[in-house]
């Protein structure tokens, strides 16, 4: 099936299926799922743990490959491509977020916002500015030189996000990137993305659990069921999901 995104759409999944086999049957995680994001959109997707949200987040950003659909970007089937394109791909468009830092202890906070720019194959000497300048914009050129574990909770999670934008991404996923910090900062990296989003021009799409830091986003959906769509306002309130 051919795509009719034009110049509205910058990431499209049509028909969207993933399951897994388990014993004798199938695992299904969601069936047919449709979705659109604009350029420049800030989406955030919403839902109970275990609903398919990271499952999706990692198939749009081209971490795994669906068990039917297709997912285009710029009206490209990125999930056709071979796993060396995927991977230049994800270097290049998507910048990612996680709950979880995953920054390389043995490495300086400079070192690990490189990392990204040295695997797309820029020597060390081109990658360090580009790489000081995000630590900065981010608030954390002081603290360049200091490892992971030197960092507090809230400076590892602005490396993470420094991470992801030095390559320039057009995209942003974010799956949960507050669910391990106090609310006061957790709201901090929430300002920190929206001001990020605007100031690179991002299309970002957010995964959370926290329904105050969703209705930031021009749109929220909720995936329940295996079925996606938009999250009833009335049912949003105040509190977590």
């Amino acid at each position: 099936m051919e795509p009719d995104d034009g110049p509205e759409s910058l990431l499209r999944a049509v028909g969207l299926t993933k399951k897994y086999r388990s014993g004798e049957s199938d695992l299904v995680v969601f069936a047919g799922l449709d979705l659109e994001v604009a350029p420049g959109e800030r989406l955030a997707l919403v839902g109970e743990s275990g609903a398919g949200k990271s499952t999706l987040l990692h198939l749009l950003g081209g971490l795994d490959r669906p068990s039917q659909g297709r997912i285009y970007f710029r009206g490209k089937d990125i999930s056709q491509l071979p796993d060396r394109d995927l991977a230049g791909f994800r270097n290049r468009e998507i910048g990612f977020v996680w709950q979880f830092h995953y920054l390389l202890p043995e490495f300086t906070a400079l070192e690990n916002v490189m990392m990204p720019l040295l695997i797309g194959g820029l020597s060390r000497e081109q990658a360090e500015p580009e790489a000081m300048a995000r630590l900065e914009e981010v608030g954390l050129k002081a603290r360049a030189s200091h490892r992971a574990g030197e960092l507090s909770g809230g400076e590892q999670q602005r490396v993470v996000l420094a991470r992801a934008l030095v390559a320039r991404p057009s995209l942003l996923l974010a799956d949960e990137p507050t669910g391990n910090l106090d609310w006061k900062t957790g709201g901090m990296i929430m300002d920190l993305i929206d001001e990020l989003h605007r100031t690179h021009r991002l299309t970002s799409l957010l995964v959370t659990h926290n329904l105050v830091f969703a209705r930031r986003a021009d749109r929220v959906l909720k995936l329940d069921g295996g079925i996606l769509g938009p999250a009833a306002e009335s049912k949003m309130g105040n509190q977590h999901v």
